[in-house]
């Protein structure tokens, strides 16, 4: 019987990427994300892989609530939750940080992890069985300058990722998270607002991670046998010492 599998932001980046490598592994996929395109896209992609796709909003906890709750019965059982669902919006200090992008990234990295995993949980300490892996980043383990509020969120999904691993601690759920450096996707293109030259410009001179690279990286982590959990996982390419040290050399 084929694993199930539930990817946030399965449109594109790493989620996307995940999606692939996780069907090589005989899983079936919930692919969820807010562009119907993309998932179908994806969908056509994986012909031959079981899927069906949740076309959401994770920052609605009422559309979440919804939208999982209809899924077919052949779906509904969980038995990886990636809540990988994130982005960042802006680069400015804080003093002149725009109201909107604080709440875009407060709803979108925080909340809507919150809420995926709300509905989700339930069901898999029902089976006393599961795996979470929460998808947090470097910005989660220090702070940059101009990145405030991003960093405070993703600081935020590594207080998460520790509270849930200690709160099911005992119940068969596994609970860990992967931590990305730079890896090269929409990211930087949605967080300086379509300005696809300041965007490539993070990327330049330099070998950045791939969605491919983080994708293999779950893979590992979800295969491991029942008795081994990855708890925690920083991953950065190797021109990268941390946030702001980067040999572009």
């Amino acid at each position: 019987m084929r694993k199930t599998a539930f990817i946030t932001g399965a449109s594109s980046g790493i989620g996307k990427a995940t999606a692939i490598a996780l069907a090589k592994e005989g899983f079936q996929l919930v692919l969820c994300g807010r562009r119907e395109t993309k998932l179908t896209e994806l969908q056509e992609f994986l012909k031959h892989t079981p899927t069906h796709q949740l076309v959401f909003d994770v920052r609605d906890k009422n559309e979440v609530k919804k939208a999982i709750h209809s899924l077919p019965e052949e779906f509904q059982e969980i038995d990886v939750l990636i809540n990988n669902a994130g982005n960042a919006h802006g680069l400015d200090t804080f003093q002149e940080g725009n109201l909107e992008d604080w709440d875009a990234m407060i709803d979108i990295n925080v909340k809507g992890l919150l809420y995926v995993s709300k509905q989700i949980i339930p069901g898999m300490l029902e089976r006393e069985g599961g795996h979470i892996i929460n998808i947090g980043s470097t910005a989660g383990k220090e702070v940059y300058p101009k990145g405030n509020i991003y960093c405070a969120s993703k600081h935020a999904v590594d207080a998460i990722n520790q509270g849930m691993r200690i709160d099911l601690n005992g119940s068969g759920v596994k609970v860990g998270a992967i931590n990305p450096g730079l890896v090269e996707t929409e990211f930087s293109k949605v967080r300086f607002k379509d300005d696809e030259e300041r965007a490539n410009k993070v990327y330049q001179g330099f070998k950045a991670l791939q969605a491919k690279d983080i994708a293999e990286i779950i893979c590992f982590v979800v295969m491991r046998p029942h008795h081994v959990n990855i708890a925690d996982l920083t991953v950065m390419c190797t021109a990268q010492a941390s946030s702001t040290i980067v040999d572009k050399s």
